[in-house]
């Protein structure tokens, strides 16, 4: 059943290190990350054209930003998005509230499917390049978590411009070393993938809608 408040599943473990990090950067996420973030309402507008999702589930939903954007284009679906960090949550929560039922937030690192076989719409936006170790866990639990007719859709970083940049990125938690491109290409069928520079070339990013293999 779905709930507005946040909920916790068996065998979820938070990481400590993320919480530590979004405590702060909770209060400022809306506010700075539209610099470089960049994509995150064009992925979900592109969905539309593979996929008329009942049941949506967001990885690293974050402050439900994208949550509310699924929300308003796809208005008879069902809602879950996981997120690691409780301060996320709860901003998620806020914003989100007036939802109601249609929402349902899950505090829990995504290393396992959450319901098998039961989304139309998994969606991982800027999240797969901070699951680190542990994002070939997170492809596995999506994939397994997909409806047989369902869609994958990522947009995330891809590779660094400089040396620099990347090393910088990956203080703040991000890898850029453009090993998740050809990892989802493997594992799942590609509906549409494109790449793109920002800021003439500081950084790559992409955008990949996939089906299950099979």
């Amino acid at each position: 059943m779905f709930s507005g408040t946040t909920q916790s599943t068996p065998g979820c473990v938070q990481s400590a290190r993320m919480e530590r990090y979004y405590r702060l950067h909770s209060h400022i996420y809306d506010y700075t990350r539209w610099s470089f973030l960049f994509g995150r309402k064009k992925i979900i507008g592109m969905t539309a054209d593979f996929v008329e999702p009942r049941r949506i589930l967001e990885v690293g939903c974050g402050t439900g930003a994208n949550l509310e954007a699924l929300a308003r284009t796809f208005p008879a679906a069902s809602i879950t998005g996981v997120d690691i960090s409780d301060s996320m949550l709860n901003k998620s929560r806020r914003r989100l509230d007036k939802y109601g039922a249609r929402m349902e937030l899950l505090n829990c690192n995504y290393n396992r499917p959450i319901r098998r076989g039961c989304h139309d719409l998994v969606l991982f936006s800027y999240t797969l390049t901070m699951i680190n170790p542990g994002w070939r866990d997170a492809l596995n639990a999506a994939a397994a978590d997909l409806a047989p007719h369902g869609c994958l859709a990522v947009v995330d970083f891809h590779r660094g411009g400089t040396a620099w940049f990347s090393g910088w990125m990956g203080m703040n938690h991000v890898r850029m070393e453009g090993e998740l491109l050809p990892s989802l290409q493997q594992s799942f069928e590609p509906l549409f993938l494109s790449e793109a520079k920002a800021y003439g070339g500081l950084w790559q990013y992409f955008y990949f809608i996939g089906s299950r293999r099979g």
